[in-house]
């Protein structure tokens, strides 16, 4: 239980600093950082597989690279759902998933186990 709230820790991180770097992307606090993190693990727990599964031939013909849309579309969703959390466009969308998936994955790589 521990290691899944730590990991819950370094997402919230993870979106609040990709706010702080990205002018796109605004947040209100990091308690705003907290509930975008919940939101989007559980929109990627139940949403993404089925997003995944209906769009694997684009999947495959792009290589992969349609990935980035299916999870910048979801960061857009969170945001809808999250108030205090903003994002001004697809693109900024797209820039801030790949943000915080490397700014989760460095400080996931830290932690020890």
């Amino acid at each position: 239980m521990g290691h899944i709230l730590l990991l819950w820790l370094v997402n919230a991180a993870a979106v609040y600093l990709t706010a702080q770097i990205l002018t796109g992307i605004n947040i209100s606090s990091f308690g705003a950082a907290l509930a975008v993190a919940l939101v989007l693990g559980l929109i990627n727990a139940i949403v993404k597989p089925l997003f995944i599964l209906f769009s694997i031939p684009v999947i495959l013909l792009s290589l992969g690279l349609f990935l980035l849309v299916i999870n910048a579309l979801l960061l857009q969703l969170s945001a809808a759902l999250v108030d205090g959390f903003t994002i001004e466009g697809f693109w900024w969308a797209v820039a801030g998933s790949i943000c915080i998936s490397t700014i989760s994955w460095i400080l996931s790589s830290l932690l020890p186990g």
